[in-house]
């Protein structure tokens, strides 16, 4: 905690998604930090609702109705905070969404909003943002939230895998060019596993068996297995303190999974369905 506060006490927090789940578990720790924290959603009733026990700690909030599918929107949000609190200490691009669907019958609005929302409103939130930190010449961060899920692959979810992917691969990127600037801006990956989040209730799946089987299954294990929001930024503030690139809320998981797709990856092997994937997605 102490290196926690040394890095973070005193600086301005915005978090995109921050009205529920991981998002908001971010927005509660930083506050116990000493930090003005931003909350950023498309939920107004919801992010008011976090804002308000923030306040009641006594720390400061702001909440700003951000909609990350839109670059207009994004950069109203990153107007709006650097002309009341200045300068950003930690900006944390973490609002996502989950689509379930076979590729092929999955709407083309629904794979817009979807690669809109996970992608580029990462892609738009860095563009938003970094110019002004790195302006600022302060130490600074950038966190980007992909998943444990951007380790793998996954049939009637891969409008979130392949999101997510995308997610890890420009947080790569972008912390080079970060080195290349010789900025003073530490660049994360968040990859969380299981966390209890309203992911899959806010989930629209295609309207076929296999899909509404799936989104049922996952929300029980997120429910029975996943931990909270708050535990799971207690675990990824400290590595971020730390200056982690990988961040993770299960570090044996993810280094499984690293593990596990770099051995798929050295081998050129041909995807397969495993027998957990065919456990997960019923008899169908």
């Amino acid at each position: 905690m102490d290196q926690e506060r040394a890095a973070f006490e005193g600086g301005v927090a915005v978090i995109t998604g921050a009205g529920s789940g991981i998002g908001e578990g971010l927005a509660l720790h930083a506050a116990s930090l000493g930090m003005k924290v931003v909350l950023a959603d498309i939920s107004v009733p919801r992010m008011e609702a976090v804002a308000a026990v923030i306040r009641a700690s006594g720390a400061e909030a702001m909440t700003v109705h951000t909609d990350v599918s839109s670059p207009e929107s994004i950069d109203r949000l990153a107007a709006t905070v650097h002309e009341t609190w200045g300068d950003v200490r930690l900006l944390v691009n973490n609002a996502g969404v989950e689509t379930l669907g076979f590729i092929w019958e999955i709407p083309a609005a629904l794979w817009e909003k979807t690669l809109d929302i996970n992608i580029h409103g990462v892609i738009h939130g860095v563009r938003a943002f970094a110019p002004r930190m790195l302006a600022a010449g302060k130490p600074a961060w950038i966190a980007n939230t992909s998943s444990v899920g951007g380790l793998g692959m996954m049939p009637v979810q891969a409008a979130y895998i392949l999101s997510k992917h995308a997610v890890l691969s420009f947080s790569e990127c972008l912390r080079l060019e970060m080195l290349v600037k010789k900025a003073p801006i530490t660049v994360s990956a968040i990859l969380p596993g299981p966390v209890a989040t309203k992911i899959f209730d806010d989930t629209q799946p295609v309207e076929e068996r296999m899909a509404l089987h799936h989104r049922e299954v996952m929300r029980a294990m997120l429910e029975h297995e996943g931990i909270t929001g708050v535990e799971a930024a207690r675990r990824i503030f400290s590595q971020l303190a730390a200056g982690d690139f990988w961040v993770t809320t299960h570090r044996e998981m993810t280094q499984g999974m690293a593990q596990q797709r770099a051995a798929y990856l050295a081998a050129m092997a041909t995807p397969e369905l495993t027998p957990v994937t065919e456990q997960l997605l019923g008899s169908f």
